[in-house]
């Protein structure tokens, strides 16, 4: 899925930024995550006030199963298929992706600064942990 027809469909919460992930892409309202896209297929935030109704409107729950472990259940549900050709069902969808994000406690993503440097590098001599002897 493009950049642009995400860009689209989340008219309603523009701005939104588009990053890759997972060999996928994440959609980004305010810092917070409010979908993903993978495999091409859109998959909406949501959480326990919200899924009931992702369901009950055909959407399916993103299950993650990583080789000889059970599935795994993720707060994300494909976007109902009536959503796709109207814009205002698309951004009331949104929206509730947006209020799970919200819920979720997502915060911003953390500014990317200079990290201090390590002790080492100040002439500081490398302090050492001692192990109890056996």
């Amino acid at each position: 899925m493009d950049d642009e027809t995400l860009h689209e469909l989340f008219a309603s919460l523009q701005p939104i930024s588009i990053r890759r992930m997972f060999g996928g892409k994440g959609v980004y309202a305010d810092g917070r995550i409010l979908a993903v896209v993978l495999r091409d297929e859109l998959l909406l935030k949501t959480d326990a006030l919200t899924a009931a109704r992702f369901e009950a409107a055909g959407a399916r729950r993103w299950t993650y199963q990583r080789e000889g472990r059970a599935p795994v259940d993720m707060p994300y549900h494909s976007l109902p298929e009536d959503a796709w050709d109207d814009p205002e069902i698309m951004a009331e969808w949104a929206r509730l992706a947006g209020e799970a994000a919200v819920r979720h406690g997502m915060k911003k993503p953390p500014r990317r600064g200079k990290r201090p440097p390590a002790a080492e590098e100040k002439g500081e001599p490398r302090r050492r942990i001692r192990r109890p002897s056996e």
